[in-house]
């Protein structure tokens, strides 16, 4: 079923920024398909309508650079605005970090900057009693470990949600919608070890500012985390196809 989806990435980064390619081919990765099944919309270009939906099934967000869900601006509004799009489509959605954070805002949660409860690297996540219930967190046991980084926190769910998991630190750690495909995790499954440090390299101010580390103590602090990676390939194959069947 995954080889034959196609994916759509809504991304918050500016035109230089070279993880643009390097979030598409973590995706990918992730989800065990071809780079050329996943298109890019720039939230940062344009609104997202619904017709740019129409040849897509699952949406896909992740991280974000320098943008903050927690702020305001013109391009903030009509990012949160393309998320309502995208909830009201019922389309399967799986969002990442900056993504958890602007859904959970769009639809009427409440995200602030907040460096005391930020978390950079690798952080133990428990799950929920209804984390333990889900079919896609539900295999991963009752505790499991997580790649993040993030300033911004998720203080409050938006209503029609469940808390899925949450660290010693940050409570929201991962939620679903009760009443559509669409789950959000703070923590990064679709990034290994390996592309964690790469995205750290254009963002080296994050290590020493948040885990207090150099970039060599804390290349040595993480690891990969195959089981959060295992989310995403489950979620496009029990839960993408029993939307696209309702069709």
């Amino acid at each position: 079923m995954s080889e034959q989806l196609r994916y759509l990435l809504l991304q918050v980064r500016n035109s230089d920024d070279p993880m643009r390619e390097q979030e598409v081919s973590c995706f990918a990765k992730a989800l065990e398909t071809q780079i050329g099944q996943i298109s890019v919309f720039d939230l940062l270009g344009g609104p997202l309508q619904e017709i740019d939906l129409e040849r897509t099934d699952v949406v896909l967000i992740g991280g974000s650079g320098h943008y903050s869900a927690a702020g305001e601006g013109r391009w903030l509004e009509v990012a949160l605005e393309s998320l309502r799009v995208v909830h009201d489509t019922r389309k399967p959605t799986f969002a990442s970090c900056w993504g958890f954070q602007a859904m959970a805002r769009a639809m009427g949660g409440r995200v602030i900057h907040d460096l005391n409860r930020a978390e950079l690297g690798v952080h133990h996540v428990t799950l929920t009693e209804n984390g333990k219930a889900d079919p896609i967190f539900g295999p991963l046991g009752s505790v499991l470990q997580g790649l993040m980084g993030h300033e911004d926190t998720v203080v409050e769910l938006p209503p029609g949600t469940e808390l899925l998991a949450s660290t010693e630190r940050v409570e929201n750690q991962a939620y679903r919608f009760t009443d559509r495909p669409i789950y959000c995790t703070q923590f990064h499954p679709e990034l290994d070890q390996k592309s964690f440090l790469n995205r750290l390299r254009v963002y080296p101010e994050y290590v020493e500012k948040i885990a207090g580390l150099s970039m060599e103590e804390f290349r040595h602090s993480i690891h990969d985390t195959p089981e959060t990676m295992a989310l995403l390939k489950r979620f496009v194959q029990q839960i993408a196809p029993i939307h696209l069947e309702q069709k």
